[in-house]
């Protein structure tokens, strides 16, 4: 009889500092056929001659924290499904990012793969594979046969590391071994900003895993950041160590001793990668960049990490340097002013005040401007995977008159990161002189085609100094918010 393996997806970074709630119509949702042609993990499952059944697939951009009704109906779906096949199911593969957090109730991803264990029992196998931008807990990672998450930030392995983990479960389906992921926790507490695997120490932490790996005792090695977005118990860097048989699981636990005391030992060489500056400098910096194009990370405002792509505080700086330089925002956030936008003609002039209000930073700005273009905001589904791309909004480009800057004025939060986004724009931004991003360290597309770039190291719902937020739930001490 065919063996069978259930597939599931949820994605989400929950950013507490935002002032809006992640509800259903955020999320790509996705069964059956869709759900194994999203997670491009088909394949996989078809040479091992194993059978898919498909239960959600459920992805959001980050954003803000999960409103509890559209959790539970995304983690119905999961548990139905298992319910539904449960005395068919041979083993369990996930895609689970670590980061989420729902109202009211703490991390989805926790909760999820809890209630599915308490279903299935403590032998199916399930392999999970996930971001290093997770957070773990002891009972988390120990429901888990293994978890493995992505070696690279930015995520150039994601895709392989999807795929390997479900190479993983077809293995253990075919032949089962009573072992368990080994778990340790760091009393050290990181930004994604601080972590750029081409930049030490996570090369060398990253080659260390790697070597790991080739003991065949060893089935599998990651190191978790952690995720820092919303304040959580849960939160802090993770060691896990994946035994390749039940009689290596002692073996695997002094494996995890040894990797968690090398990260803990270069806990201060993590540092920020690349060029950064206060928000007056970088733009200095970017106005008297010979050659172009240049791009400024806004990273106080970083979508990818839950911010809302509204803030306009930099526009300000550069309405302010009234530079002949060419500058394009992509992008700024303001449905209201996209909507209004949207139903005029190319090459309409008109006023404008761009900005949402909330805050200073999203402060209102008075603007005299022409429509220039009209696109749709597109997110790729996977890294790597530029030609397959879902909308969620609209944008439209605006010359500011009087001035050499334009914005795509978006009515949904995206930082512009790949080329099928600026296309979607209708803009090429190597035209320009400089571009701005809702981003923190910028992404490879970006950094392989500028000439130069800074991270501008702004206020928002993302700040980079770790020790200065204010946190209450973490573990302490914990560095570096203390300095041990």
């Amino acid at each position: 009889m065919k063996k069978k393996v259930l597939i599931g997806e949820f994605i989400t970074e929950s950013n507490a500092n935002v002032p809006v709630k992640n509800e259903i119509t955020a999320y790509d949702i996705a069964f059956g056929g869709e759900l194994i042609e999203k997670m491009q993990v088909g394949d996989i499952f078809e040479q091992a001659g194993i059978e898919i059944i498909p239960s959600v697939y459920a992805v959001s951009g980050a954003s803000g924290v999960i409103k509890r009704h559209t959790f539970d109906y995304i983690e119905a779906c999961f548990l139905n499904a298992v319910r539904e096949h449960l005395h068919e199911i041979d083993g369990i593969y996930l895609m689970l990012h670590g980061a989420s957090e729902v109202d009211g109730l703490g991390s989805g991803d926790h909760h999820i793969l809890k209630a599915i264990r308490e279903l299935v029992g403590p032998y199916i196998p399930i392999t999970v594979a996930c971001d290093p931008h997770g957070n773990l807990c002891q009972d988390y990672v120990e429901a888990t046969t293994a978890i493995r998450s992505y070696r690279q930030s930015p995520h150039t392995d994601s895709r392989d590391t999807w795929r390997k983990m479900a190479q993983m479960v077809c293995d253990l389906v075919k032949d089962r071994r009573n072992i368990h992921s080994v778990y340790r926790k760091l009393p050290m507490i990181l930004g994604g900003e601080q972590s750029v695997s081409a930049d030490e120490p996570v090369r060398s932490i990253n080659q260390y895993l790697d070597e790991l790996e080739q003991d065949p005792r060893i089935l599998s090695c990651s190191w978790h950041v952690g995720y820092i977005r919303h304040d959580t118990d849960v939160a802090g860097c993770g060691i896990v160590v994946v035994p390749a048989t039940e009689a290596d699981q002692a073996y695997a636990e002094e494996v995890a001793d040894k990797l968690a005391d090398y990260v803990w030992n270069k806990r201060h060489e993590f540092h920020y990668t690349g060029t950064t500056a206060k928000p007056e400098d970088a733009l200095a910096m970017a106005l008297s960049f010979e050659g172009k194009p240049f791009v400024i990370t806004d990273s106080g405002d970083n979508t990818t990490s839950g911010a809302t792509g509204w803030n306009t505080f930099i526009l300000r700086q550069a309405l302010a340097a009234k530079s002949d330089k060419r500058i394009l925002f992509a992008s700024i956030c303001d449905p209201k002013t996209c909507d209004l936008l949207d139903g005029l003609d190319l090459g309409t002039k008109t006023e404008i005040e761009l900005g949402v209000g909330h805050d200073a930073m999203s402060e209102k700005v008075k603007l005299e401007v022409t429509v220039l273009s009209k696109g749709e905001v597109v997110r790729p589904i996977g890294i790597g995977t530029e030609g397959i791309a879902k909308t969620f909004g609209k944008c439209v480009v605006v010359h500011v008159e009087g001035t050499a800057i334009d914005i795509i004025v978006a009515n949904h939060r995206q930082s512009y990161a790949h080329a099928i986004q600026f296309e979607s724009a209708g803009v090429n931004w190597m035209d320009y002189d400089v571009t701005v991003v809702k981003q923190g360290y910028i992404f490879p597309y970006l950094k392989e085609n500028a000439a130069g770039y800074v991270m501008s190291l702004t206020d928002g719902a993302t700040p980079q100094d770790t020790a200065s937020i204010p946190f209450k739930r973490i573990m302490r001490p914990m560095f570096p918010v203390d300095q041990i």
